[in-house]
């Protein structure tokens, strides 16, 4: 259970940190997102049961701040978690750009699903795919830059919380 709310630490610190970025960027009508970032590390380094309830407990806190049916974070994080939690064994997931090309296309997933979950409220679907490309393009250039520095403070956190990865069989 101490793995699953470090983890959570991490990610609610991260959830904080990406709302000021929208905040600021909220100017030029830009949106990060990183839903790869809630995901990657917990279901690549973390036995299921702590990885996927961090994740589950991260898609809660998105699902409180956002407009869409609450849930839908919830199922679509886990339902990612577990794809990657079982193909991480194809994947080297002790290298941190192993780590980062898994966290982009799980960002490219998750960001396609919630934007055509989306579609059918909007008035123009249409005129929503220029924002939807640079939204995408502006949150993979973020999540590059960003992801070697959570990685690292997620096995920090679980260091000191003395609760660092066993051995996974």
């Amino acid at each position: 259970m101490r793995r699953a709310l470090t983890l959570f630490g991490t990610l609610l610190l991260l959830w904080v940190l990406v709302a000021q970025v929208n905040h600021l960027l909220s100017l030029w009508r830009c949106y990060v997102f990183v839903g790869g970032l809630f995901v990657a590390y917990a279901a690549l380094t973390q036995p299921l049961r702590p990885g996927l309830a961090a994740t589950l407990l991260g898609g809660l806190l998105c699902d409180a701040n956002t407009p869409v049916l609450f849930g839908t974070h919830l199922l679509l994080f886990s339902a990612t978690h577990l794809t990657i939690f079982h193909g991480r064994d194809r994947v080297p997931r002790d290298d941190t750009i192993g780590r980062v090309v898994v966290a982009l296309f799980a960002n490219l997933a998750l960001l396609l699903a919630f934007s055509f979950a989306q579609f059918g409220r909007s008035p123009a679907p249409g005129s929503i795919w220029p924002r939807l490309i640079m939204d995408l393009v502006v949150s993979q250039v973020f999540l590059t830059l960003v992801a070697p520095w959570f990685f690292a403070l997620q096995a920090r956190a679980l260091v000191l919380a003395r609760a660092e990865r066993e051995t996974l069989a």
